[in-house]
């Protein structure tokens, strides 16, 4: 019976420091495409989502995910008006965040970008990111979001079910925000 409490106390001691060194974070950006983004799009939105581990005081690591939408542009060339489609991706990545001080977050998420566009296969995931802490629970974001595309069409919706092909192109999208710490 010793045993058995003792395994007890063991566990509900092991759980009370999990959850004291992890972290459930929640977060929105806006942002303008830029390089091959900027051909097809003219503004995104989207969400952040994280769990992050305390490795130390400086270090956290951790599952990332999300959803981003960039919206498409409209562009007249040679008299043809194009309107290109949006452009979505659903990251599944891992996280890391380094910390030197209580104001400064340094972090990069890596992944694979999930395409929700129709012949959006999606690809590599990268986003490298700079955060100031305004408080312990808010955070406000500066970072790149970069997929990496084999092929991607864009339907244009326009002029004979034209699409617009990305060929090992990257989607990329520069974006500002705040997460929010919901432990």
């Amino acid at each position: 019976m010793r045993k058995l409490v003792l395994v007890f106390l063991f566990i509900v001691a092991f759980n009370m420091g999990t959850q004291a060194q992890s972290g459930f974070n929640l977060g929105a950006f806006v942002g303008l495409p830029v390089a091959d983004g900027a051909d097809t799009a003219g503004f995104a939105i989207g969400l952040d989502v994280n769990y992050l581990f305390e490795i130390n005081d400086k270090f956290r690591v951790g599952p990332a995910t999300g959803f981003a939408h960039a919206f498409g542009k409209s562009e007249t060339i040679y008299g043809f008006k194009y309107d290109y489609g949006d452009f979505q991706y659903i990251p599944i990545a891992a996280a890391g965040r380094f910390s030197p001080n209580e104001k400064i977050t340094i972090g990069v998420d890596l992944g694979f970008g999930i395409g929700l566009n129709d012949g959006n296969d999606g690809g590599l995931y990268f986003r490298p990111l700079f955060g100031y802490n305004v408080s312990d629970k808010i955070m406000l974001t500066a970072s790149y979001r970069a997929v990496s595309l084999g092929t991607a069409r864009v339907y244009n919706g326009t002029y004979d079910d034209d699409y617009y092909y990305y060929y090992g192109g990257t989607f990329s999208i520069f974006s500002v925000g705040a997460s929010f710490s919901l432990n």
